[in-house]
């Protein structure tokens, strides 16, 4: 005990405080609460006070060292030491960063207190920074890259098919989450790349939560959700965030962390597919997929939106007519939530409306029951303008749309074809004229075809007149019955009160 005095001042004050009237003659126990690096770390600590200080310190032992002789109050001489030490960091291996690190998760806090954790991972993060297009041939022996890199002078391991920038992952999934919390601030802090940032973490989500408890899985998913959206949203996988909605869906995690998830996936929904949106309601709600969440998702994708990303919002109209189309046979489905996906995105986001017009087709084909006020909400996504001929045909004979929505189908095709039909035809210019006999080749049958496309036109305008023509016959025929029964009626109530015998004279 005498040697170990010598080397902590913390034991020596403990003996110090003993009374000195009377020996003691009953054997000491001294507990040491929150030693870190637990008792390992105490038992290094006392093989290096045995030594006098002859012991041989390593990148393997050097920073748990450090953490026990400060807890321990060691002198500032050998504290001095294990800082002289600590200076050559940079020339580590990286197993030796690796060894460190997990020292240092081993002695948190303290680590962290005494500037050791932020040494190492900054150590780390250079090492990766400078190994980005080769492969470190010291990696740890347990890494993928380490196997196959120390026959091979390949940066990429094409067995695994590991990217040369994603080397390392694997060697950090033993972090605990408020660890890895902190490594990743630290990556932030030293402007490392967002992008591979966000990678390492979804690959943490998505192998290393296995030999977590619940509590930590839904510690470790929302301290991720918090740093990916610390990120810029360009670095973002949406696949990765899809990822993390799934495995966050059963532990229930924060409503802010779950909103911020939410918010990350609408801005990067154009990524999607639609087996990512196909995602099952929630238990009890009696609907196939949850179309609250896509609505959400919807909403923040039309917040974020800008007049210059107009490709994306088209990616994200198409991807929703493959979505109506596939929920749209839900009879669950209310239609007031099949009417706010039908018009959840802005007229820019479709070209054409074909897909839309029979996405609500199959949805009234499955609800047959709806009133026409609800088919007419429902229809009111429709541009008609946006219509093919053949299926602006086809809604004006579909008995299962309002008579509204197909006369005003009609209009706006009859509408677009007399503009059509009164634009001139385009001459061609002098510079495309041209003598040779292969040009005027291409420039008649040109002129024919926009002949024959009038034409056609005329038909259909013709054919659609008539549909007019008809429709204004029987909603005369109507009229004309109706006001027979209403004159019929009266006739006969003039008849009863006529025939019956009166009772008071």
């Amino acid at each position: 005990m005498e040697i170990l005095s010598s080397f902590s001042y913390r034991i020596k004050s403990l003996f110090t405080t003993l009374p000195t009237v009377e020996p003691v003659t009953f054997p000491l126990k001294v507990i040491l609460h929150e030693f870190p690096g637990g008792a390992e770390a105490f038992e290094l600590f006392v093989q290096y006070c045995y030594s006098f200080g002859n012991f041989q310190i390593t990148p393997c032992n050097i920073l748990t060292l450090f953490c026990a002789g400060s807890f321990m109050e060691t002198s500032e001489t050998n504290l001095t030491n294990f800082r002289e030490y600590l200076e050559s960091i940079q020339t580590w291996s990286w197993f030796d960063l690796v060894t460190g690190l997990k020292q240092c998760q081993e002695t948190f806090p303290l680590s962290e207190t005494l500037g050791l954790f932020e040494k190492v991972t900054g150590a780390i993060l250079e090492k990766v920074a400078f190994s980005n297009d080769t492969t470190p041939m010291d990696a740890s022996p347990d890494s993928s890259m380490y196997r196959f890199s120390c026959d091979t002078k390949s940066t990429i391991s094409t067995k695994n098919g590991t990217n040369s920038r994603n080397w390392w992952f694997e060697d950090l999934l033993f972090l605990k989450p408020e660890i890895l919390e902190r490594v990743v601030r630290i990556m932030v802090l030293h402007k490392f790349d967002h992008g591979i940032t966000a990678r390492f973490l979804f690959y943490y989500i998505k192998s290393g939560l296995s030999c977590l408890t619940i509590e930590e899985k839904k510690f470790a998913i929302e301290a991720t959700i918090g740093l990916l959206d610390s990120l810029n949203r360009e670095s973002l996988s949406c696949r990765g965030l899809f990822g993390i909605l799934s495995v966050s869906a059963p532990l229930k995690i924060n409503i802010s962390h779950r909103d911020k998830l939410e918010a990350m996936i609408g801005c990067k929904i154009y990524q999607a597919t639609l087996d990512n949106l196909l995602i099952p309601a929630p238990m009890g709600s009696g609907s196939l997929y949850d179309v609250n969440l896509v609505l959400r998702f919807l909403c923040y994708f039309s917040k974020s939106i800008m007049c210059e990303v107009i490709p994306r919002l088209k990616k994200v109209g198409s991807l929703m007519d493959l979505y109506l189309a596939e929920v749209a046979p839900d009879p669950a489905l209310k239609p007031a939530k099949f009417a706010e996906l039908t018009s959840a995105l802005p007229p820019l986001a479709r070209d054409c409306h074909d897909s839309l017009y029979r996405a609500i087709d199959i949805f009234f084909q499955v609800h047959s029951r709806l009133t026409e006020e609800e088919k007419t909400k429902i229809c009111s996504a429709i541009s008609y303008e946006k219509l093919t001929s053949d299926c602006c045909k086809q809604l004006t004979k579909n008995p299962k749309f309002p008579p509204r929505t197909a006369i005003r189908a009609l209009a706006s095709q009859h509408s677009m074809l007399k503009t059509l039909l009164h634009e001139p035809n385009s001459q061609p210019s002098n510079s495309i004229s041209s003598n040779y006999d292969d040009d005027q080749v291409i420039l008649y049958p040109k002129r024919v075809d926009l002949t024959m496309e009038n034409e056609n036109l005329k038909a259909v305008l013709e054919g659609m007149h008539w549909r007019v023509m008809e429709l204004e016959k029987i909603c005369g025929k109507l009229k004309g019955q109706m006001a027979n029964m209403k004159n019929t009626r009266k006739h006969n109530s003039i008849m009863c009160r006529s025939s019956l015998p009166r009772l008071c004279s």
